[in-house]
């Protein structure tokens, strides 16, 4: 088999830069170990979020707003070319506080950042009695929350239904249950899976998230990245009762109420701990007191793919020219920059974003 790109990863990120790709008239393969539906991708949280990302890095937040900004345009070419409702809303999302304390400190790093943003970081700061008539369930512990304006929230199983559905329309190339064994190049790129199915291309792409660690380094990356644990709860169907997202719950396009925000270093554990869980339903129940009569049905852990900073890696290697290596923890937020903008970088074009915040030999530097 021959393509001008073969990535390897079959979750979001691959997908989104295999929809973009093959826009552009390229040939892709797509090679995955698993399945299409790999880990990170189908136990996200499914928000499309702007709120505190790039405190410390103001290119950061710059990409992630470039990518929030493209996602009408993104998730309207998915519904008009497959027929599937991703259940994009973008209408703000909640940081909720239950201190004073707290919400000043964060409030001094958004104003910070949206001077340095040059004033576009929209958001307002509710009061408890103004946030009372945007959400009626919020109970009397919460003192207040930011609105932020450029949040948002979709359906990340419909988007990857969607994405694997339009990437089939356009001829893309879905190997599954294939792991890529070894990489070798002399003219192109030929990659050797473990069942023999041998792969020739003019380019490779890593973005098989926490597997790319095994084969970043016959390429020359470093890939200094991790899992981070993160639990969840949903509930059974319930009638609308939250208007906006938050870190701490959603409302599903289906009814059920999505719970959970938490970060565990614990290496490649996937498994739901009775704590974790105990303690993320107690924030639920805090900020909207009525979830405490809610039936849980499902509760399900997965591991985020963090570099050492937090922030993505976008780099070609220097080494083996050709070879790319693209991985990040927000997926579902910069999914329309690397199904629309990434392209140009990978190909190299004038146009192309810089990147070079997010080259991985920022991590070789001293500390500023």
């Amino acid at each position: 088999m021959n393509a001008d790109y073969a990535i390897i990863g079959g979750g979001i990120v691959g997908l989104s830069l295999a929809w973009g790709m093959l826009k552009k008239g390229k040939n892709i393969i797509v090679v995955d170990g698993h399945d299409v539906a790999s880990p990170a991708s189908r136990g996200n949280f499914g928000l499309i979020w702007i709120q505190g990302k790039g405190i410390n890095n103001t290119q950061y937040a710059q990409w992630s707003q470039k990518s929030v900004a493209a996602w009408p345009q993104f998730a309207e070419e998915l519904q008009e070319h497959t027929g599937i409702n991703i259940s994009l809303e973008q209408k703000g999302g909640y940081d909720f506080h239950f201190s004073e304390k707290s919400l000043e400190k964060t409030l001094a790093q958004y104003t910070s950042l949206k001077q340095k943003l040059n004033g576009n970081y929209p958001y307002d700061v509710l009061t408890h009695n103004n946030l009372k008539k945007e959400e009626p369930l919020i109970g009397p512990k919460v003192i207040g929350a930011i609105l932020h304006h450029q949040d948002g929230q979709v359906n990340p199983l419909q988007l990857l239904k969607a994405l694997l559905h339009d990437i089939t329309r356009m001829k893309g190339i879905l190997l599954t249950k294939k792991t890529v064994t070894d990489i070798s190049k002399n003219d192109s790129f030929r990659l050797t899976c473990h069942d023999g199915t041998s792969i020739n291309a003019k380019k490779i792409i890593l973005a098989a998230g926490l597997g790319t660690a095994k084969l970043a380094p016959k390429l020359g990356f470093k890939v200094p990245i991790q899992p981070q644990k993160g639990q969840m709860l949903i509930t059974e169907k319930l009638p609308k009762m939250i208007n906006r997202p938050s870190l701490i719950a959603r409302q599903v396009n289906e009814g059920g109420i999505q719970i959970g925000f938490s970060e565990e270093n614990v290496g490649f554990n996937e498994q739901v701990s009775q704590n974790q869980i105990a303690k993320i339903a107690a924030d639920a129940i805090k900020t909207y007191p009525t979830l405490a009569k809610a039936q849980i049905i499902r509760t399900w852990a997965a591991l985020r793919i963090v570099s050492r900073d937090g922030f993505p890696i976008y780099q070609e290697s220097l080494s083996t020219p050709g070879a790319f290596i693209v991985t990040c923890h927000s997926g579902i937020t910069l999914a329309a920059a690397h199904a629309l903008f990434l392209p140009e970088w990978l190909e190299g074009n004038s146009h192309a974003p810089n990147l070079k915040a997010f080259h991985e030999d920022r991590f070789s530097l001293p500390p500023s």
